[in-house]
C-alpha cells in the first residue's frame, strides 16, 4: 500500500501538520504552536522539553513532577 496522499497529524490537535510547521519529538509530530507544556501551557522547544507517557512538560514542571512522585518511579525521554 502506498503512503502517497497520507497526511501527518498533530498529536495535540489531530489536524494536518505541514512540513513548514512540524516539530517532531520522539517520533511524534506536533504543530509548533501545539508543542506546549501540559501543566503551564508554555511553548516548548526541542532543546527544553521532557515527555512522560506521551505527556509533554517544560523542564521546571517535569522536575517538580519528579520531586512529587519520586525519581525512581519515573522514566522520561528528556531532551
Amino acid at each position: 500500500m502506498s503512503s502517497f496522499g497520507t497526511q501527518t497529524k498533530c498529536k495535540a490537535c489531530d489536524k494536518t501538520v505541514y512540513a513548514a510547521e512540524v516539530i517532531s519529538a520522539g517520533g511524534v509530530n506536533y504543530h509548533n504552536t501545539c508543542f506546549r507544556c501540559s501543566h503551564c501551557n508554555g511553548r516548548l522547544a526541542l532543546s527544553n522539553y521532557s515527555c512522560l507517557d506521551g505527556t509533554l512538560f517544560c523542564k521546571p514542571h517535569f522536575e517538580q513532577l519528579l520531586k512529587e512522585k519520586g525519581s525512581g518511579a519515573l522514566k522520561s525521554s528528556s531532551r
